[in-house]
C-alpha cells in the first residue's frame, strides 16, 4: 500500500464521519449559542469598516492595526485555495460538493468570530512585547493538554500547508515552461524576506495585495460567466440537484454519493475559510483593538469574500463542463482561463495565481512562526530554525507529488481541528459574555 492509498484509507474509513459531525456540529451549536450572530452582525460589520475600529494604543505590546491583522489572515484565505479547492471539491464529491462548501462557510463563520474574540480575549503580551495570543493560548485556559495538542500539531500543518500551496503553483506554472524547482527558490526567498521583517511588514504587503488580486479575480471570472448566463444558470442547477441526490458518472467523472458531496464540500470549505482551524486567530490575535467582539465581527465578515470567490470559482469550472475530463488535477481554473479567454485569459489569471500564493503562503507561514513563538516563548534562536524549515519545505513542495500532498493535509487539518473545536465549545458556555456584540 502506497503512502497515498494509506491516508486516503484512513481518511474514509476512519474519520470522515466523526470529522464531518465535529465540524458542522460545533458550527451549529456555536450558532444556536449566540443567536445566529453571522445574520445580526452585520450593521456592526459596516460601522467598523466605515468609522474604524475602537484601538487600545498600547505602546507595550508588539500589536498592529485591526485592519491590517484582518488583512493577513486574510492573505491566507483568499487565495489560491479559492481559486483551486473549488474545483478539485467538484472533481471528486460532483456538483454538489459546491452547495455543502457555501452551506458549511454561513454556520463555519461563526466559529471563525468565536476564535477570533477569544483569541483576543486571553492574549498576553511578554515583557518584550511578544503576544502569546491564538488557539494555543485560549486553549490554555481550558487545558493545557488540549493546547499541547494543538500547539505541535498546527506548526506541521503550517509547514506542509505552505508546501502544497508551492506545489500547487508549481503545477500551473509548468504549463507555461516554468521549472517547479524555480519556483519553489523564488516563493520560498520572498516569503523569507517578509517573514523577517516581523508583523508589520507581513501585514503591510497582504493589505496591498489583497485588495489588488480580489479585484483583479472577480473582475475577469464576471466577464466570462455573464458572456453566457444560460450555462450559468445551468450550472447553479446542477449544484442544488446535486447536493441532495447522488452524482451519476459522467464523462471522466467517476460519480458521487450525497455523503461525498457533503464532505468534499465541507471540507474544502474548511480548508478556504480555515473556520474551525483556528489559524485565522493567530494574526487577529495582534490587531490593536478594545473589543475583542469588533475584531471577531470583520474576521466573520471576510468569510462572505472567501464565498464569493470559491462560487466564482466554481461556477467556471461547471459551466465549462472541463471537470468531467481526465485526471485529477489542480490545474482546471487554468484551462478554463485559457479556454475562454485566448491569450490574456491565461495570463490575467497565472497573474492572480501569482499573487494569491505568494499571500497564502506569506501568511501560512507567518502564522507558523507565530505559532511556534508561542511554543517556545519568543526564543529567537529556535524561531528561527522553525523559519528555516517552513521556508525550506516551500522549496521541497513545489517538487512534490501533489495528490500525497493534499490527502496528507485531509488527515492533520482533521486530527489538529480536535482540540480547538472542544475548547472553543468549552469556553463558549464558560465564557459566553466575551463573545456578545457589543
Amino acid at each position: 500500500m502506497s503512502a497515498n492509498d494509506f491516508f486516503s484509507w484512513l481518511n474514509n474509513n476512519v474519520l470522515d464521519y466523526p470529522a464531518v459531525l465535529l465540524f458542522f456540529g460545533v458550527s451549529i451549536i456555536l450558532t444556536i449559542k449566540t443567536g445566529f450572530v453571522q445574520l445580526r452582525a452585520w450593521p456592526r460589520f459596516f460601522q467598523l469598516i466605515t468609522k474604524g475600529v475602537p484601538e487600545s494604543q498600547d505602546d507595550k505590546k508588539d500589536t498592529i492595526s485591526p485592519f491590517h491583522a484582518l488583512f493577513t489572515a486574510m492573505a491566507t484565505t483568499i487565495g489560491i485555495g479559492n481559486v483551486v479547492t473549488p474545483s478539485l471539491a467538484i472533481m471528486v464529491g460532483g456538483p454538489g460538493a459546491m452547495f455543502w462548501l457555501l452551506f458549511y462557510m454561513f454556520f463555519g463563520s461563526v466559529t471563525k468570530y468565536t476564535e477570533v474574540t477569544f483569541a483576543l480575549a486571553t492574549r498576553e503580551a511578554l515583557p518584550n512585547g511578544f503576544i502569546l495570543g491564538g488557539p494555543i493560548q485560549y486553549l490554555k485556559s481550558v487545558s493545557s493538554v488540549l493546547s499541547n495538542w494543538y500547539g505541535y500539531l498546527i506548526i506541521i500543518v503550517l509547514v506542509s500547508w505552505s508546501g502544497a500551496q508551492s506545489n500547487t503553483l508549481a503545477n500551473i506554472l509548468a504549463l507555461e515552461g516554468v521549472s517547479h524547482w524555480m519556483v519553489g527558490l523564488v516563493l520560498a526567498i520572498f516569503v523569507l524576506i517578509a517573514l523577517s521583517g516581523g508583523a508589520r511588514r507581513v501585514g503591510e504587503i497582504s493589505s496591498r495585495l489583497v485588495p489588488i488580486m480580489f479585484a483583479l479575480y472577480v473582475i475577469f471570472a464576471f466577464s466570462i460567466i455573464l458572456r453566457n448566463p444560460g450555462a450559468m444558470m445551468m450550472a447553479f442547477k446542477q449544484v442544488f440537484q446535486a447536493a441532495f441526490t447522488p452524482a451519476a458518472a459522467v464523462g471522466g467523472f467517476f460519480g458521487a454519493s450525497v455523503f461525498r458531496a457533503i464532505r468534499e464540500g465541507m471540507f474544502r470549505g474548511i480548508f478556504i475559510s480555515e473556520a474551525g482551524i483556528g489559524t485565522s486567530s493567530i494574526p487577529h490575535a495582534l490587531a490593536d483593538t478594545k473589543v475583542p467582539s469588533d475584531q471577531g465581527v470583520l474576521a466573520m465578515g471576510s468569510v462572505l469574500a472567501d464565498a464569493s470567490l470559491s462560487l466564482l470559482s466554481g461556477l467556471l469550472v461547471l459551466m465549462s463542463g472541463i471537470w468531467q475530463i481526465g485526471s485529477f488535477r489542480s490545474t482546471l481554473l487554468y484551462e478554463v482561463f485559457k479556454l475562454n479567454a485566448p491569450g490574456i485569459g491565461q495570463y490575467v489569471l497565472l497573474f492572480s495565481v501569482v499573487l494569491f500564493v505568494l499571500t497564502t503562503v506569506m501568511g501560512n507561514s507567518f502564522n507558523g512562526v507565530q505559532s511556534f513563538g508561542v511554543l517556545v516563548k519568543d526564543n529567537k534562536l529556535l524561531v528561527r530554525c522553525y523559519m528555516a524549515v517552513i521556508v525550506g519545505f516551500i522549496f521541497v513542495g513545489a517538487i512534490m507529488p501533489m495528490r500525497l500532498l493534499w490527502t496528507i493535509m485531509d488527515t492533520l487539518v482533521m486530527v489538529v481541528a480536535i482540540p480547538n473545536l472542544i475548547g472553543l465549545l468549552i469556553l463558549a458556555f464558560r465564557k459566553g459574555e466575551v463573545l456578545k456584540l457589543k
